[in-house]
């Protein structure tokens, strides 16, 4: 699989949205980019559901995940949940996307984010850290914390992968992208490479800022993903059927 460069970002001036309210989608309906509460320690993973049970997914994210300049039904979110059910699975995805979050930020936020009752999280983080050319240690950090934290929880996680901007160079690129990798195989999280797979660097794909992703750019998305997605549902199954 090959993937678009994401090219003539500045290294600062611009992000992944400005910071604003999480949205949460409801069961049926129809992204460029203070710790609060201890680990919560379970026997298994959140109240595993059966496959007429609907699956409880939150997509923890940026603005990328939250729909940034689009209508609410052509978000990632509420697409993904469409692509669900067209596959059978029934699945009520929570957008847990405020734009402008760096991966430091959806650690603060973890565990109100993510209830009691999830089955499986979509991490989308990273993206707003590059952009604004933070430390990869920094990110790293993070990240790692909300893998460990959800895994803790025995929440099912799939991590999505972000690519640096060929302006920050070789050495930031070399320190920011494998992260996901090694995070994923820590862990033993599934990994979906880069979340921009097809869209990023292509201007019929995204809104006019160059970066958010538009309705034909998120449909991309969600097509391109679904496979890992449908990978993760099987793993929550595959758990109920052989709980530990």
């Amino acid at each position: 699989m090959s993937f678009m460069p994401l090219t003539g970002l500045p290294r600062c001036a611009c992000s992944y949205g400005e910071r604003r309210p999480i949205r949460h989608i409801a069961a049926g309906a129809l992204c460029t980019l203070a710790l609060l509460s201890p680990p919560i320690e379970r026997s298994g993973f959140a109240q595993t559901p059966d496959r007429q049970t609907p699956i409880q997914i939150v997509a923890l994210g940026d603005s990328l995940t939250a729909g940034l300049g689009l209508p609410e039904r052509d978000g990632f979110v509420p697409r993904l949940q469409a692509a669900l059910a067209l596959n059978g699975i029934a699945a009520n995805v929570t957008n847990a996307g405020v734009s402008g979050d760096t991966a430091t930020d959806g650690l603060a936020r973890l565990d109100w984010s993510v209830p009691e009752s999830t089955n499986a999280v979509i991490v989308e983080l990273g993206a707003n850290d590059m952009l604004r050319g933070i430390k990869p240690d920094v990110t790293r950090s993070a990240l790692d914390s909300i893998v460990k934290r959800l895994r803790q929880r025995h929440i099912a996680v799939m991590l999505c992968g972000m690519r640096a901007a060929p302006n920050l160079g070789t050495d930031y690129a070399q320190g920011f992208e494998p992260i996901y990798p090694e995070l994923a195989a820590k862990y033993g999280a599934l990994l979906y490479p880069f979340f921009l797979d097809g869209v990023a660097g292509n201007l019929k794909l995204t809104q006019p800022d160059g970066m958010h992703p538009n309705a034909e750019g998120v449909a991309i998305i969600v097509a391109r993903i679904l496979p890992k997605v449908l990978e993760l549902v099987g793993q929550i199954h595959s758990q109920a059927q052989h709980p530990s």
